[in-house]
């Protein structure tokens, strides 16, 4: 299984910033998947997935799904994960971009090990439920990029205004 390449190590980076992006991934269990539909517009799918040394979200869809069928015929794909329930002016968010796909049913036994976590809530699915003629199958978004949110009166990063400003939590 390939990763999002190598970690990043910058000069500037916020150590911080990293551990912040890890603890959105563990504790938060949907991310809000953005796909393309034919004609370009945005289709946004809220759906529960399991981390994999963050470079991997897992999630289960039917295979006739909307989100399902961009991501067949396109396969960028982007997110963010946060918490809604977060007071205004508190939330944390982490952004992520990278490419989407359905793991093969030859793939399936390398990837059910890191595709679910029970301590998480959800439960594991297996390789039976996710090749029969119901539809349901595993997806996988391989994660290129990360980036956290930055509020605009960050005590230490505000700029006035808030932003992205991009991480790895591999690091």
């Amino acid at each position: 299984m390939e990763g999002g390449g190598p970690p990043v190590h910058e000069p500037d980076r916020c150590p911080h910033l990293d551990q912040q992006a890890r603890d959105v991934l563990d504790s938060v269990r949907y991310v809000v998947l953005g796909t393309a539909d034919e004609d370009g517009r945005t289709r946004t799918s809220p759906v529960y997935f399991t981390p994999h040394r963050y470079e991997h979200l897992y999630w289960v869809s039917y295979a006739d799904t909307h989100h399902s069928q961009n991501l067949v015929r396109d396969d960028r794909l982007s997110g963010v994960v946060f918490d809604s329930t977060s007071v205004p002016g508190q939330g944390r968010a982490v952004y992520v971009a990278g490419t989407g796909r359905e793991v093969p049913e030859g793939e399936l036994e390398q990837h059910l090990p890191h595709a679910f976590d029970p301590a998480r809530g959800g439960r594991a699915f297996d390789v039976g439920e996710l090749t029969d003629d119901q539809g349901l199958r595993l997806w996988v978004l391989r994660v290129e990029s990360w980036e956290v949110h930055v509020a605009a009166g960050h005590p230490t990063l505000g700029t006035g205004h808030d932003r992205r400003v991009p991480v790895d939590p591999r690091v």
